[in-house]
């Protein structure tokens, strides 16, 4: 329980200035960027500005058995920031200093509340630049994209964030400081332990430093729209790219309604007639290399009935990629509720996937645009719905059900960069069985035995288990 004699004592620890409490605050922290899960109401929000300061508020809360919930800037996509217990959360945005670009190491360190595009100019001055990219880069934080392992645009060639964590620093339940890893290319040294925390949605401990990999920025791109008549088409020419053994740094599909959403929205030309389009982009160190697998993606775009545009110059390549991004806030603007899934299937099922989600709009009578990164495989179903219409939230979550199923029957993953947090527990099983759920049981109860950190999100606990904790509060 939260009373004003602990509030007190967080305003010793992080400054008055640094612990909010009035009722527009709490609202505020309550929900994140997703739709469709309950909002919560935190009893306090607390915003460290030091790793000193997060450990003495997590010794406070241990004591006081008081959830933690640790926040970035809040666009994840799966509920996981959302304080489902009320308790403090625990806001590290004001943690935001780039300790070091690192150009003779290709390293940075971060702390956790660094949004991905500061870092990304930082290091840009020494021609490099840390390739996660997702759609929300210019206000994403660092801390919050390891906690979510966040994928993006650049995720066919240069991998997600898992690829690019080299070491961090975290705060334990207990109140310990520890670090992992560090600037070495090669480090086997005891368990993979920046790699578990990687992906963990705040529930194992809170990151308050990240070691992370830079890359020489690529010095030549070529940045092509394929255009198509039908969605079967864009699919295959997607996979006859990969068979060509071209991977191109960016390979991004929209369907005819995001098309057309974003084009309303945006106005940046797009062709609303095409029933799907693909947006490509090729680079690399080397102008003639960069040149011949350009060369093999027209011949894939040709071959499965592509009509193919080239940006000829930085300013046609920036209109492309602003496209892209509009499409959520375009999709956005249609209704009060988005449903945005990440459901992930192999490259081989791209075009059976995209099938699919068409098949299950039309049998569930919902609006639904359909975008992602299809060079990966992870596609973004979004569905528009009006969250007053009971009816038809039945039938968005009788939808969302059946697109979860097929992409596992493809052999796919429930969630490619968007994680689980509150949204997706309920299918966690169909994925990894119930042995790997009492394997996850298993680790959070070690690191994090009172459940502390982000309770009620990602780790799903029997009903007799979630009593006992709660008794234990």
């Amino acid at each position: 329980m939260i009373d004003s004699a602990l509030i007190q004592k967080l305003r010793e620890i992080v400054g008055t200035g640094n612990v909010l409490t009035s009722k527009v605050n709490l609202v505020t922290y309550g929900y994140d960027a997703t739709a469709d899960v309950p909002q919560g109401r935190p009893d306090v929000i607390v915003m460290p500005t030091t790793a000193e300061q997060v450990q003495q508020v997590v010794n406070l809360a241990r004591r006081n058995g008081v959830a933690i919930y640790s926040r970035g800037a809040g666009t994840n996509l799966s509920g996981g920031t959302i304080p489902v217990e009320k308790g403090i959360v625990l806001s590290l945005q004001k943690m935001n200093k780039i300790v070091e670009v690192d150009a003779e190491n290709l390293t940075a360190v971060v702390q956790p509340g660094v949004i991905i595009q500061e870092l990304n100019n930082a290091a840009a001055k020494h021609g490099l630049m840390y390739p996660p990219d997702p759609g929300t880069v210019t206000t994403a934080t660092m801390g919050g994209s390891v906690a979510e392992n966040s994928g993006g645009l650049r995720g066919l060639k240069y991998g997600v964030t898992k690829h690019y964590v080299m070491g961090m620093e975290v705060v334990l339940a207990n109140g310990d400081r520890v670090r992992f890893g560090g600037k070495t290319v090669k480090n086997v040294t005891a368990y993979d332990f920046s790699n578990l925390f990687v992906g963990s949605e705040g529930t194992l401990g809170i990151i308050v430093e990240i070691t992370c990999k830079l890359l020489p920025a690529p010095k030549y791109r070529r940045a092509m729209l394929a255009t198509y008549k039908s969605v079967s088409d864009a699919g295959n020419t997607v996979s006859a790219i990969i068979k060509a053994q071209v991977i191109p740094a960016t390979l991004e599909i929209l369907d005819n309604m995001t098309i057309r959403t974003v084009e309303d929205f945006a106005h940046v030309g797009l062709p609303v007639e095409a029933e799907a389009l693909l947006l490509i982009e090729v680079d690399g160190m080397a102008e003639e290399v960069v040149a011949r697998e350009a060369e093999a993606v027209v011949r894939c775009v040709n071959e499965n009935h592509g009509n193919l545009r080239v940006a000829n110059s930085d300013a046609e390549r920036d209109a492309l990629w602003a496209a892209r991004r509009a499409a959520l806030p375009a999709l956005a603007s249609l209704n009060n509720t988005v449903v945005l899934e990440d459901a992930t299937v192999p490259r081989s099922h791209i075009t059976d996937m995209l099938l699919e989600l068409r098949a299950i709009a039309t049998k569930y009578k919902l609006t639904m645009g359909t975008f992602g990164h299809a060079g990966d495989g992870n596609l973004h179903p979004t569905i528009l719905a009006d969250k007053n219409n009971k009816d038809e939230m039945d039938r968005v979550h009788h939808a969302v059900d059946e697109i979860f199923a097929a992409a596992l029957r493809f052999g796919g993953t429930l969630s490619g960069e968007h994680g689980i947090g509150i949204a997706k527990m309920k299918y966690l099983g169909n994925e990894i069985g119930e042995t790997g759920l009492d394997l996850m049981r298993t680790l959070k109860n070690a690191l994090d035995p009172a459940h502390m950190f982000n309770p009620g999100k990602l780790v799903p606990f029997p009903k007799k288990e979630e009593a006992e904790v709660s008794h234990a509060r």
